[in-house]
């Protein structure tokens, strides 16, 4: 405990607004993002960044819930995640880490990747696209989803993927929106 103003110093110079590390149940999403949204509001921010801000963060958890929850891992030592908003000269991001299974990295990074290469125009007609199209019954999230906060990026989304075992990696996806 003796390190905790350091933390929160470090925090400070960060830009570290909101940070929570651990399992992702629906409440703590809930209640994370609702104090998030206040926190906004509180320093008076346009409301588009806060509905932008918010929309990404809520998409960020709820992916990772998902995921844990799809692929049996709640309640393992792959269960904590983090999830991070961030604030620095006017541009926010939402960053968010959680262990995943190295077989499903291909085709996550190929998503990302041609998410990655599309303009605005274009994302905005996959996401009118896949809004029609019919529900895929095998499909496990990272799609709608994904793509909106690829439209309410500042810029390309930003991901990485560290080696955690033989079995899993770490991912880490960055969404930067712009602060009005």
């Amino acid at each position: 405990m003796n390190r905790l103003l350091a933390l929160k110093e470090d925090f400070t110079r960060q830009g570290i607004l909101i940070s929570f590390n651990g399992s992702f149940s629906h409440s703590i999403i809930e209640e994370v993002g609702t104090a998030a949204k206040r926190y906004m509001e509180t320093r008076d921010l346009n409301k588009n960044t806060i509905t932008d801000v918010f929309a990404v963060y809520i998409e960020q958890t709820q992916n990772v819930r998902n995921y844990v929850l799809e692929r049996g891992l709640a309640k393992s030592a792959y269960d904590s995640a983090i999830v991070l908003i961030t604030a620095t000269e006017g541009l926010y991001a939402v960053s968010a880490g959680n262990p995943v299974l190295k077989r499903d990295r291909p085709a996550l990074e190929l998503r990302l990747t041609a998410l990655s290469r599309l303009d605005k125009a274009d994302l905005k007609q996959l996401y009118r696209q896949q809004l029609r199209a019919p529900p895929v019954a095998e499909a496990r999230g990272a799609g709608l989803g994904l793509i909106d906060m690829a439209r309410r990026a500042a810029g390309p989304l930003t991901w990485s993927f560290e080696n955690l075992d033989a079995t899993h990696d770490f991912f880490s996806l960055v969404v930067h929106v712009t602060g009005a």
